[in-house]
């Protein structure tokens, strides 16, 4: 499979089960996974029957994946993924944007320029209407990330965490784009 999406720095790609040491690594980082699992470690069992199938998988809508190897353009060097998935499986109207990066990536506009160009490709060429994220309300980080990117602060929510982690006591936010506002900009 060809690479999905390149930008000024990044190329957003495929995964495969090559990818299953980028993906242990960046699942073990406890800085990356503070606002995820609380930095609990992940073995390697859960990355190839779990994440990797999520990883790996096509939707219908699309004939494509929803998430994407992200690599730095000119190292090839592995930088983490991006999510940008149909809510349900057979229509492409409504998407959920997220990222997941290693630490080493973090504060250089990488999470900002991969999401803005799955925004813009969702939006002229997938038949997006609505781009939706999610993320802990004290994640100051990723909240930014979306505002640079476009969204817009919808709602404050709590749900059960089957496992409480800092900062879950807070809730989460959800955060919007739609096309409209997208083309009105």
């Amino acid at each position: 499979m060809s690479n999905f999406l390149e930008t000024d720095r990044l190329v957003l790609r495929a995964f495969t089960t090559a990818d299953t040491d980028h993906l242990l690594a960046l699942d073990n980082d406890p800085e990356v996974m503070r606002f995820i699992n609380g930095s609990r470690p992940t073995n390697r069992e859960v990355i190839e029957t779990r994440v990797l199938p999520r990883l790996l998988h096509d939707y219908p809508c699309w004939g494509t994946r929803g998430y994407w190897a992200a690599q730095e353009k000119t190292t090839g060097t592995f930088l983490g993924w991006f999510e940008f998935r149909p809510l349900e499986e057979h229509s492409p109207a409504v998407v959920e944007l997220g990222y997941r990066l290693n630490h080493a990536a973090w504060g250089r506009g990488y999470a900002t320029e991969g999401s803005r160009a799955l925004i813009h490709k969702g939006f002229t060429d997938l038949d997006v209407e609505r781009v939706t994220a999610n993320t802990m309300a004290v994640n100051t980080r990723s909240r930014r990330v979306l505002e640079k990117s476009g969204l817009s602060f919808i709602r404050n929510f709590t749900r059960d965490w089957p496992e409480a982690i800092g900062g879950s006591e807070h809730g989460e936010v959800e955060y919007e784009l739609t096309r409209t506002e997208w083309e009105q900009r």
